[in-house]
């Protein structure tokens, strides 16, 4: 049987130098680790009086875009434009009975003198405007005919031109939009009064057309040529 040898007064010394030595490490380590607490509530302290009472912001919902609004189209009205346009003048309109038929062609409403047509043949009125309608087919030929004269009206126009050709380059030579045209215009509550061009300013291939005197004609509700 062996014995385990008995611990020496020096063993006994070295292991308790050991124990204080541990201890003071940790006392030291807690010392410290109070020392950085302490700093750094004064840190905390120091800014809380510089800056005041602080409050988290709260968190915002991202902000909604408004989305651009496609601008408004009346689709209604034009529309009614639209219709007008087509139901304004019709092509079953019998005219003949409201025209003369000489060979100077020429139309004028009821309390209009025979002067303003034979004025209109003359040249006498100044041309303020015209429409060429060489090339267009009836239909678009005709939605051209009313904007023309109501956009004339409302300009305070009073004496234009509708230039609708003499036929040469239709099937068999027959003027369709000439004899069109007339009628289209003694339809339009804006024409007085019209009669064939001048030679020079297009003879039986135009019409001179006189216009009501509008709001912006009042200054000069006769442009006569000097």
């Amino acid at each position: 049987m062996t014995t385990k040898p008995k611990a020496t007064l020096a063993d006994l010394a070295t292991i308790r130098a050991a124990l204080l030595e541990e201890r003071r490490r940790a006392e030291a380590s807690a010392a410290e680790a109070r020392e950085r607490a302490v700093a750094e509530r004064r840190d905390q302290d120091q800014f809380a009086n510089a800056v005041g009472a602080v409050v988290p912001l709260k968190k915002l919902a991202a902000p909604v875009l408004p989305r651009a609004r496609p601008l408004a189209i009346a689709r209604q009205r034009q529309r009614d434009e639209a219709a007008a346009l087509a139901e304004s003048i019709s092509d079953a309109f019998d005219v003949e009975s409201l025209l003369e038929t000489d060979d100077a062609l020429s139309f004028r409403r009821r309390g209009v003198g025979l002067d303003v047509v034979r004025k209109l043949r003359r040249g006498v009125w100044a041309l303020q405007d015209e429409i060429d309608l060489h090339g267009l087919r009836t239909d678009a030929a005709r939605e051209r005919v009313t904007a023309f004269l109501r956009d004339s009206a409302r300009a305070g126009l009073r004496c234009v031109r509708v230039v609708h050709g003499k036929g040469l380059g239709s099937p068999g030579r027959e003027p369709v939009l000439k004899a069109k045209v007339k009628s289209w215009l003694v339809q339009r509550s804006e024409v007085l009064a019209f009669a064939h061009a001048r030679p020079a300013d297009g003879g039986h291939g135009a019409l001179v057309v006189l216009l009501k005197p509008g709001d912006k004609a009042a200054s000069s509700s006769r442009v006569e040529r000097g």
